[in-house]
């Protein structure tokens, strides 16, 4: 396997984002149909699929102090700057959210669903007088593949993801691509030219910290770090990931202006794919070098899974999916070969699997802090030789049958399980309409 391929797809899936990716995309969509037309806005109309909507509907969005995909949509159409792509949203002025919540009094923004859409879409319709424009964005969160103004075409392409993260990810979907071979390439990969994953540890870890001192979002980082202090909790390396995972999650939830490094389309996973890593390697005194190589590791297996899950369900991949990732990332790093690497990845999906997705919220720092203990946790088994038999459950012989078993959990598996979860949802917000 090509080693500069493989960093190609690093870079292309491993990159910053501010505030939830969902509603950073569409803010994407309305700052670029807003663009097109370039006048006073009129109303905004944004149609999303289901898995868009539950993951926007209570997210922080930063700068802002308020949550949902209103207020981005109207946030995105008043920036008019879609060259930011998800960070779009960064850097909101007093002005710019007066001007937002001026629209959003006035009903001239509206959020509607289109349960036969499925994965990820959105569709952003704006009007100015007698003119309007449409943008639509399709199966990755930002690939725009139609923009039109009065009906006139101005880009267009085929409904396919975004082109180089499909070359990229064909890679990982070639039937002779296994586990073993991607990390054996992963070594490969001199220490120095994975050198730009250290970004993504000193964001995540800065969004970690912010979260502990100013108590973002449910609080669950901090109030971690006082029981530490209380002597309830031991400073221990699982409580430790913990506490870091969960922090970093309280304040990227809470809507608080930090950027985090994302990882396979989401800053969720990015914080669990991480920071588990980053605090193994931290307690262990493990070199910097050896670090690099394994944050490769725990993006590269995250985004092997997601291929199979799909990039939006009602399965949380931010627990999921990259605390399988990871697991294997800490195995690697604790010395484990690849027999310990695969048991301490499904111990993770053996432990894991049937967590919903049920949005983007603050309750997300519970599940990633759920999702980095268990990666620890997971890796520190395996190497005890403690792993999940292929008799039980989901978990087959090989680690790539596994992952398709989970594949198939995620959908058709769990197709049901999130039209339930968006119709919960979507109740919920007509009884806060009507009250």
């Amino acid at each position: 396997m090509d080693s500069n391929l493989l960093i190609s797809l690093l870079r292309a899936e491993v990159i910053p984002t501010m505030g939830c990716t969902e509603p950073g995309a569409v803010a994407l969509a309305a700052a670029q149909a807003s663009k097109i037309l370039e006048k006073p806005i009129d109303t905004i109309e944004i149609i999303v699929n289901s898995n868009i909507y539950k993951n926007g509907m209570a997210v922080g969005i930063p700068g802002t102090g308020e949550t949902g995909l209103e207020i981005a949509a109207a946030l995105g159409a008043i920036k008019q700057q879609p060259e930011n792509q998800l960070s779009v949203l960064a850097a909101v002025t007093r002005d710019e959210l007066q001007r937002a919540q001026v629209m959003l009094s006035e009903g001239r923004v509206r959020i509607t669903v289109d349960e036969t859409k499925c994965d990820l879409w959105i569709e952003a319709r704006i009007k100015a007088g007698v003119d309007w424009s449409q943008v639509i964005i399709e199966d990755t969160h930002t690939n725009v593949i139609s923009m039109q103004r009065n009906g006139k075409a101005i880009f267009s392409k085929q409904h396919t993801p975004d082109r180089q993260l499909v070359d990229h990810r064909a890679l990982l979907c070639a039937h002779e691509i296994t586990i073993d071979s991607l990390i054996a390439a992963a070594e490969q990969i001199p220490a120095h030219k994975l050198a730009f994953l250290l970004e993504g540890v000193e964001m995540n870890i800065r969004a970690a910290h912010l979260g502990i001192t100013k108590r973002l979002g449910m609080g669950i980082g901090a109030v971690f770090a006082e029981m530490l202090d209380q002597g309830i909790l031991s400073d221990d390396i699982v409580n430790y990931a913990k506490r870091l995972t969960a922090a970093a999650a309280d304040a990227r939830m809470s809507g608080e202006a930090v950027p985090v490094m994302s990882s396979a389309g989401s800053g969720n996973h990015g914080i669990t794919v991480i920071l588990p890593v980053y605090a193994v390697a931290e307690r262990m005194n493990i070199s910097q070098e050896r670090l690099v190589q394994a944050l490769a590791i725990s993006h590269l297996v995250t985004i092997y899974i997601k291929i199979h899950t799909g990039n939006l369900s009602a399965l949380c991949g931010c627990a999921v999916a990259a605390a399988t990732g990871a697991s294997a990332a800490i195995a690697w790093l604790l010395g484990g070969d690849i027999n310990i690497m695969e048991a301490a990845m499904k111990n993770v999906i053996a432990n894991l699997t049937g967590m919903i997705c049920d949005g983007g919220k603050v309750g997300c720092a519970l599940k990633l802090s759920t999702a980095a203990a268990t990666a620890v946790e997971s890796s520190l088994l395996a190497q005890r030789q403690i792993i999940v038999p292929s008799t039980n459950g989901i978990i087959a012989s090989t680690i790539e049958e596994t992952v398709r078993n989970l594949g198939k959990i995620s959908n058709p598996g769990m197709v049901l399980t999130d039209k339930i979860i968006l119709e919960v949802m979507l109740a919920k917000r007509e009884q806060k309409t009507t009250s």
